[in-house]
């Protein structure tokens, strides 16, 4: 093989390598650095080989505890739509229920506040309670959503799939710290849904309907 195919195979790797680091802008600087190598034989085969370990090593590094990832993506979108609808809705409609057997807006954001806290505290060691009912200021139900998602935070950037399947103590039963972080989100997602129903009856779009 000539030195310019090798060239164009190393280079090859770099831009591989650069991809999965989510750094292509690096490749134009790193190019300029491959033309002025000057390598023969056994040398060249050699800083080809190296390369392309790196390529590998970074693209498994990359798909390094995809099911904690995932979990973490699902939470950071579930927990953005509902501060985002707490936030919309205006305190006037925060007793709105469509229903008079319905839980009011105010009802849902509290009852979210209150149990994200009480799963991601206990999930960490100590279960704590947000302290906010339905009859809470705007003001008071935000502030619980934000120390209940700081509190969540935690609990999912301490997940590793390493640990996804250890079990922990929850209020009904021993649950996998995967399935009890996925019951949270799921949980959370349900609340939202409701909150969308609230907010299109007031005449309001729903965050996650925006721009359509």
């Amino acid at each position: 093989m000539g030195r310019s195919a090798v060239e164009g195979l190393i280079w090859t790797a770099f831009e591989a390598t650069l991809t999965v680091l989510g750094r292509p802008d690096r490749t134009a600087g790193l190019k300029s650095v491959l033309v002025t190598v000057k390598l023969e034989g056994q040398r060249m085969r050699t800083l080809l080989m190296v390369m392309l370990g790196a390529g590998l090593t970074c693209a498994l590094l990359a798909q390094e505890d995809p099911l904690s990832t995932e979990a973490r993506q699902a939470w950071n979108r579930t927990n953005n739509l509902v501060v985002a609808a707490a936030n919309k809705m205006p305190e006037e409609h925060y007793s709105y229920k469509p229903a008079p057997e319905s839980q009011s807006f105010g009802d849902l954001v509290a009852h979210t506040a209150n149990a994200a806290l009480g799963v991601c505290s206990g999930y960490m060691g100590e279960r704590k309670r947000a302290g906010v009912n339905g009859s809470s200021s705007k003001a008071d139900l935000l502030a619980a959503l934000e120390a209940a998602a700081a509190e969540c935070d935690g609990a999912y950037n301490s997940l590793t799939d390493a640990r996804a399947s250890e079990m922990i103590e929850g209020r009904r039963r021993s649950r996998s710290r995967l399935g009890t972080l996925y019951g949270n989100t799921i949980h959370i997602e349900h609340e939202y849904a409701q909150m969308a129903v609230h907010m299109r009856a007031n005449g309001l779009v729903p965050p996650s309907s925006e721009g359509r």
